[in-house]
């Protein structure tokens, strides 16, 4: 057991303690420069996360959400246009395709995944389909060489969510960099977390780099004068500093997590169902998701042990209230992942220690928790 112990699904401040000196010194050289809105810190932490992708630019943001909203704007698709996406994603993605103007059309995710099946896009496409909007869920890269095969067979656009897998690789190449636009968040507890909102999107494209540009100012690059319809959506220079400190680390943060989940592998239950792994695929576990028919059962016993966990999602998106009238069908593939997932402690503030009292836990659970016959 624990001994005593309580172990938190998260501690913010543990695991940002790593970094502490060097976030202090950041964000001293920010109230001293005198310039906290598109700045140097700004531009610097774009140079360097788009290196550290592989892209040809970045562009930062507010946060997540803006970050998918303004790429499928910045896409100019034909109004009303049908945009694929994972019917168990998380509600944001969903959000950005009806706030650019456009029709989300569910496909059902892989179970032992989490991520869009590939294989059901076709069932899915539409006369009106103009593009596939992915989510890279958990830190796991979807299978984007049957996804861009299918985007280019059918002359689709292609946006990444890559809110939970910064670093994530499929075949060595990094997620965000497969489509049209990578879109990141920066949220406190990604593995590339900021201490606010913060977000940011990658592309190759020229020109789509220039119009998210003056689309996240306004539809401005120089002072007062406005070229397109756009929003107040700039990256923070506080949070650019900061997240440039953190980027430094992030190797390293990953590695952590990834020793994390090998101790989950090794130790927990064959009555768990694990994420499945694949040998040309690189996870970076933001989150370590399991299965588990009697979940909430599941969760009590940690709960009563010291352990808490979290749930990814447990409302999917067909049955939110926003989505009525927005989005309709029967997705019970979605549906068995919001009612079966439980999210174990992985984050950068955790030990092998922890893992191995958590996964001691769910070993030890009664019979009435596990499900035996």
């Amino acid at each position: 057991m624990t001994d005593g112990r309580a172990i938190d699904y998260e501690n913010l401040g543990r695991s940002n303690s790593r970094f502490m000196s060097d976030m202090e010194a950041a964000a001293v050289r920010v109230v001293r420069s005198g310039w906290y809105v598109l700045g140097q810190e700004v531009v610097a932490f774009e140079k360097e996360f788009a290196a550290w992708v592989g892209a040809r630019h970045c562009i930062g943001v507010a946060n997540g959400l803006d970050a998918l909203i303004l790429s499928i704007e910045a896409l100019d698709l034909p109004e009303g246009s049908d945009v694929l996406v994972a019917s168990n994603t998380y509600i944001a993605t969903i959000l950005a395709i009806v706030r650019a103007g456009h029709r989300p059309i569910l496909v059902e995710p892989e179970r032992d995944t989490f991520n869009l099946d590939a294989a059901r896009l076709a069932e899915a496409l539409t006369a009106r389909t103009r593009a596939i909007c992915v989510t890279h869920l958990f830190g796991k890269a979807c299978r984007m060489d049957a996804i861009t095969a299918f985007a280019i067979e059918h002359d689709l656009k292609l946006v990444e969510d890559c809110a939970q897998s910064h670093g994530a690789r499929l075949a060595d190449k990094m997620t965000g960099t497969f489509g049209d636009a990578g879109c990141f968040s920066f949220y406190p507890t990604k593995n590339l977390g900021a201490l606010g909102d913060a977000g940011a999107v990658v592309t190759d494209d020229d020109m789509l780099a220039d119009r998210l540009r003056h689309l996240r100012n306004y539809g401005s690059t120089q002072k007062y004068m406005n070229e397109y319809v756009g929003a107040n959506s700039r990256l923070d220079e506080m949070q650019a500093a900061l997240l440039r400190v953190k980027l430094r680390y992030l190797d390293e943060i990953t590695a952590h997590k990834r020793e994390l989940a090998q101790v989950y592998f090794e130790r927990l239950p064959e009555w768990l169902a694990c994420p499945r792994r694949f040998d040309d695929e690189f996870d970076v576990f933001h989150i370590f998701g399991v299965r588990h028919p009697r979940r909430d059962a599941l969760r009590a016993w940690l709960l009563q042990n010291g352990i808490k966990t979290e749930v990814h999602y447990p409302i999917p998106p067909h049955r939110q209230s926003a989505m009525r009238g927005i989005l309709a069908g029967h997705y019970p593939i979605a549906d068995e992942l919001h009612n079966t997932e439980i999210s174990l402690p992985i984050s950068f503030g955790h030990t092998i220690t922890d893992v191995e009292a958590v996964c001691e836990v769910i070993r030890g659970a009664p019979s009435e928790v596990r499900g035996d016959l």
